[in-house]
């Protein structure tokens, strides 16, 4: 039996982070109540592995991530411009770095990469274990490219090939958003033999260009000679946004276009439409081109549930945990919504089912006059706005920072900075 407290306002998180997980849960549950400690076990067990939706320089230093790794929590970690925003911009954690390097008259990209490129080789440390215990199947962590330079495929691989090489850990993946161009860089960096997380996807028409890219630079590394056993990468396939987008839509539909109708779709087109994707998913596994490849020693591009917190408030927090469970997948976990799922949760293979009841939903939705494919690129866009904006923000902070630097303390330009 799982624990039924909420894990809604500020000060109960701030508490579970403090606490940890484990004492978090001890402390919360009446004696009565029956602590489950598994559910992540459970998700692994069904064929789902856990990662972590954070990475900042408190969450490694603390011990926290460490601590979750060690308890089977999670698998893996991500970070995307957001992310690094918050653990940067709004902290005072980095600040003595970005002052130690601010000295050596760095620009404020330049700290920030010297930053994260510390933060993500930490975390890929953290995580080898899984990955080496695993074969190479799991213990990731992903660092994203410059957003923006999604539009521009050819960039998009010199910096994807540029990371890569400076954080030289193999449980790395490197983040390309799946724009067109992105799209096109993908198949180049799969070739390349480097992993690749393929992230905002909400369209499943997208989902299969990105699929078919990875299995293309595949084909062109075995052409080449090359082995592919050890090319990794997922497809992250975003969830909550696209209901937040689409219930907005229904709520504004007069009346007599929508009504009783149009509330019964309300909350279900995001989880409908990563079912639809996933039945692809399955599809393309059993297809005799992914065999072939598998054959050689291919692994799976696995879909990854991204944007998993939920965004309105009357939904429940572990929605899009606990309906996006099956085998061969991926749930990216804020701490919030990990530590929900650990105090409420409940595991079951939803993805077994609901196909059908899914493409209903879509043709539901179509039927009263909801563009998808164009709601969908409207989403992928806006994504991209706000990972840009996200990191023109961070650079801003920083570089508002590396300006307060001693002037006195300055060395000459041409003074080398050790790499992380």
């Amino acid at each position: 039996m799982v624990i039924l407290s909420t894990l809604g306002d500020a000060e109960t998180i701030r508490s579970a982070i403090e606490l940890g997980v484990e004492g978090f849960l001890l402390k919360t549950a009446s004696p009565s109540e029956e602590v489950s400690k598994a559910h992540p076990v459970e998700l692994q067990t069904l064929g789902q592995s856990v990662w972590l939706d954070d990475l900042s320089r408190a969450l490694i230093a603390s011990g926290e991530l460490a601590d979750m790794i060690a308890r089977g929590w999670v698998s893996g970690v991500t970070s995307n411009p957001t992310i690094f925003q918050r653990a940067i911009a709004d902290s005072t954690v980095y600040d003595a770095e970005i002052a130690r390097l601010a000295r050596h008259w760095l620009s404020a990209e330049k700290i920030y990469e010297a930053l994260v490129i510390e933060d993500i080789q930490a975390v890929a440390d953290l995580l080898r274990p899984i990955y080496e215990r695993t074969g190479g199947g799991d213990g990731f962590v992903s660092l994203e490219v410059d957003p923006r330079l999604a539009y521009d495929a050819s960039w998009t691989i010199a910096e994807a090939r540029r990371l890569w090489a400076l954080i030289d850990r193999p449980n790395v993946m490197i983040k390309v958003p799946a724009t067109a161009p992105g799209i096109q860089a993908v198949t180049t960096l799969i070739a390349s033999g480097i992993n690749v997380n393929v992230t905002l996807l909400f369209a499943v028409e997208r989902y299969q260009e990105a699929a078919n890219a990875f299995l293309l630079g595949l084909e062109r590394r075995l052409a080449a000679g090359q082995p592919i056993g050890h090319v990794v990468s997922v497809a992250s396939f975003f969830v909550s946004r696209v209901d937040t987008k689409v219930d907005a839509w229904l709520t504004h539909l007069p009346s007599e276009l929508g009504g009783a109708r149009a509330r019964l779709l309300l909350r279900r087109a995001a989880v409908a439409n990563a079912r639809v994707a996933y039945r692809w998913y399955q599809a393309l596994l059993a297809s005799a081109r992914f065999r072939r490849l598998a054959e050689r020693g291919a692994r799976p591009q696995r879909l990854l549930w991204a944007s998993t917190s939920t965004k309105n408030p009357q939904y429940s927090d572990v929605k899009y945990v606990e309906e996006l469970i099956g085998p061969q997948t991926v749930t990216t976990l804020p701490r919030p919504t990990l530590l929900a799922f650990l105090d409420h949760g409940h595991a079951s293979p939803a993805l077994r089912s609901g196909v059908e009841e899914a493409e209903a939903v879509l043709a539901d939705l179509r039927a009263l006059g909801l563009d998808l494919s164009r709601m969908m690129a409207e989403l992928e866009t806006e994504g991209m706005v706000a990972f840009e904006q996200s990191y023109e923000a961070l650079i801003a902070a920083i570089e508002a920072r590396r300006v307060e630097a001693p002037a006195s303390a300055c060395q000459p330009a041409w003074e080398s900075v050790p790499r992380p």
